[in-house]
């Protein structure tokens, strides 16, 4: 399956104003190659492991697969992991005719807060929110796996 995501980062905590779920994640990754990433996500009691291609020019559109396991798997799978554990909170807003992830990252990576857009099309144009600010699709400074090396908090900018 292709994934068509775009990442902006949030210059406010209004988003939490609309949101409808709010939901304590946990991940770590088992392989950070630049052509693929494995992950081990561990949400709401359950366990998921997904496999992630590279991503196209633009950072847009990559493959993804994933599949739900148990999660006494996905602990065991999570001792397995390279680097740090990645900790977040992640929140669903409905806005317009999209609903937005934003993923407010703890340890650290706090801090920083990163809202997604999945998409049905590159080009596909969508309503977006005040509280967004600065597109990062593609910046692989931002990407998950990337924020185990070198996080958030470590940045000289």
């Amino acid at each position: 399956m292709i994934e068509i995501e775009r990442k902006f980062l949030v210059t406010t905590d209004a988003f939490k104003n609309g949101a409808e779920t709010q939901t304590r994640m946990v991940q770590g990754f088992l392989n950070t190659h630049p052509h693929r990433t494995v992950r081990v996500r561990i949400a709401d009691g359950k366990g998921f492991l997904t496999i992630k291609g590279a991503g196209n020019d633009s950072g847009t559109s990559r493959f993804e697969w994933e599949i739900e396991i148990s999660l006494s798997e996905a602990t065991n799978l999570i001792d397995l992991c390279e680097g740090p554990i990645l900790e977040k909170n992640r929140f669903t807003i409905p806005f317009g005719k999209h609903v937005f992830e934003v993923d407010e990252f703890l340890g650290e990576n706090k801090g920083l807060v990163i809202a997604e857009i999945e998409l049905f099309h590159e080009d596909e144009v969508f309503e977006k929110p005040y509280w967004l600010g600065e597109e990062v699709t593609g910046n692989i400074k931002y990407y998950n796996s990337q924020l185990t090396k070198n996080p958030y908090t470590q940045w000289k900018e």
